[in-house]
């Protein structure tokens, strides 16, 4: 046979597949209805195993490991299909459509916001560009950022998630699986920094450098080249400013943003000095109530996955099977547990969405830890 006719028969063969899978597609619907009934999970480990052993001696030598991948991804569709059945009403679903429903119609403008820092922070900005109508609090450390917003005196809170050159603020996440907020709101800020010294200073009399350590890691190229300086950690790049602002030791310098060198009398005596000028930080939003804004358009869940060999691809796959985009993956350690691991992923999805909201309120069934983080415009 020549190419025209080999392609003729396969697309015969795919026509016949088509309709087996659409066959057996609606069984795995009975499936579900089934389980539903006898409360039974969507996954029967033992079942598929056989299935998988069985077609692997069937399929010969050239092809058994082909025929094993090939019902592996067949089973992983047919629970994801089963996944939308039987999740789709059940209490973590109402929960989040109710919770859309009663969401305002317009992202918030105005209300009491908790920054960690001062006035000239680039959180201050992220601030005036989330909530431009808010007034603003300054607090000590991200901590103190969600007690204000726990505790009712702040409607919301501002901090920075993830930066492009230097990763994530990991303290952020860690509070955010722990404190009972959510994400809201998310935007991005191009971030540059400049070393900022008492007028006077040159680079030969500096001794000090202080700054956050999401800014000293910005700018690590720049200060590996300088000797005998000793860096020292900050909580706030604002703050840093203002302390060398009040210092009487001109030998001391801050990593800051360029605004506060007008804000606190210094002289920016090196500019731009961030490793990348594609520098971003995201910064977000959130609140002691969960809402879903319109133009939702990215979620952030924090979840574990099957402790055993191939846990993290089977949670993976759920969303591949729905074509849902991660924008982030990322694992810290359970404290307490044995190298097992918690998993922050951002997806490029909406709530609205049947199929995703089905997976999502499968996770929070079945696995030992989950917790939706947010479903929230990012701009």
């Amino acid at each position: 046979m020549n190419l025209d006719e080999v392609r003729v028969k396969i697309n015969d063969i795919n026509d016949q597949m088509l309709e087996l899978f659409k066959e057996r597609m609606e069984l795995s619907k009975d499936v579900a209805a089934a389980k539903k009934e006898m409360n039974k999970a969507i996954y029967d480990a033992k079942r598929e195993r056989d299935i998988l052993d069985k077609v692997t001696r069937d399929a010969g030598p050239d092809l058994d490991l082909y025929a094993r991948r090939f019902f592996e991804a067949l089973f992983s569709l047919s629970r994801t299909y089963q996944s939308e059945q039987l999740f789709q009403d059940n209490e973590f679903t109402v929960k989040m459509k109710k919770a859309i429903e009663q969401s305002p119609t317009l992202p918030p403008q105005r209300g009491s916001v908790a920054c960690a820092g001062v006035f000239g922070s680039n959180a201050q900005v992220a601030c005036d560009k989330l909530l431009p109508l808010s007034q603003i609090h300054y607090v000590t450390g991200f901590r103190a950022v969600f007690d204000a917003v726990e505790s009712g005196e702040c409607q919301f809170g501002v901090l920075p998630i993830e930066n492009s050159s230097n990763g994530s603020v990991k303290e952020v996440y860690d509070l955010l699986e722990d404190r009972k907020c959510y994400i809201v709101r998310g935007t991005r800020l191009w971030i540059s920094h400049d070393l900022l010294v008492k007028k006077g200073t040159k680079l030969e009399d500096i001794h000090t450098i202080i700054s956050h350590p999401q800014a000293l890691g910005q700018c690590s190229h720049f200060l590996e080249k300088l000797e005998g300086v000793e860096l020292r950690s900050f909580d706030n790049t604002a703050r840093a400013a203002q302390l060398v602002a009040a210092s009487d030791d001109p030998g001391v310098a801050a990593i800051a943003a360029p605004q506060c060198a007008d804000l606190y009398n210094l002289s920016p005596l090196m500019r731009n000095i961030q490793n990348s000028d594609n520098n971003y930080t995201r910064f977000i939003c959130i609140s002691k109530d969960f809402h879903v804004y319109p133009g939702a358009n990215k979620i952030s869940v924090v979840t574990t996955a099957s402790h055993a060999p191939g846990g993290l691809g089977t949670l993976l796959t759920k969303f591949a099977n729905i074509g849902v985009n991660l924008t982030k993956l990322e694992s810290r350690p359970i404290v307490g547990h044995n190298f097992e691991f918690l998993f922050y992923l951002d997806l490029e999805a909406s709530l609205a969405d049947p199929k995703v909201l089905s997976v999502l309120a499968e996770l929070h069934t079945s696995q030992d830890k989950f917790r939706l983080l947010g479903n929230y415009p990012e701009n």
